[in-house]
């Protein structure tokens, strides 16, 4: 009885190798362009946002969300005891959903961006779905279209991203992906909040 399965096993192995070989020499005009070194200035200056916690801290937090996605909602809950450190800016992008650019844009436009973040993750924790979106909002659709284009030039791949400086040492600190509040303080340099 012969066994049929080292011999698929060689051809696919075979054809991996064929296919990585191919993959190796494709042209340069195939490959992704390299991403734009991150800078806390640029998005500084580019990124529309709305602000959570103290205007006149000297220490400032960027975080690229979605706002349908879980985890920025997670994300949102673990910077609340944080907030007398440093000041958040909360950027909205639309990458999951066609309601992401709409929500994004309606959190932008509200005359409380912070009462209507509340109300939405919570809406959003319950399954509720979030906000509906509000009428007028182009110019902030555009907004949340170029703070989409923004993280994804800087090469970010997830969402929440976090960018900012340590506090201690000043250096540049990024992550991608929601954690907790001891963990963000860490990330941070800010002090864990006591219970």
């Amino acid at each position: 009885m012969t066994r049929p399965l080292p011999r698929i096993l060689a051809a696919t192995l075979i054809a991996a190798s064929l296919l990585l070989a191919a993959c190796k020499d494709a042209p340069d005009a195939a490959k992704p362009a390299a991403a734009t070194p991150v800078s806390v200035a640029a998005v500084a200056a580019e990124a529309k946002g709305f602000s959570v916690g103290s205007a006149m801290s000297t220490r400032t937090v960027y975080v690229f969300f979605d706002a349908q996605c879980p985890h920025c909602t997670a994300l949102w809950e673990a910077a609340k005891p944080l907030k007398s450190q440093a000041r958040f800016v909360w950027i909205p992008v639309g990458i999951l959903n066609p309601s992401s650019t709409a929500q994004g844009a309606t959190l932008l436009a509200a005359k409380d961006p912070v009462a209507a973040m509340d109300e939405h993750e919570a809406s959003m924790t319950a399954k509720g779905g979030g906000i509906s979106a509000a009428s007028g909002i182009d110019a902030q659709k555009a907004d949340v279209a170029k703070n989409t284009e923004l993280l994804t030039r800087f090469g970010f791949g997830s969402i929440p991203t976090i960018i900012g400086n340590h506090a201690e040492t000043g250096a540049l600190v990024t992550q991608e992906g929601a954690m907790q509040t001891a963990a963000l303080a860490g990330l941070l340099g800010l002090k864990v909040p006591t219970p």
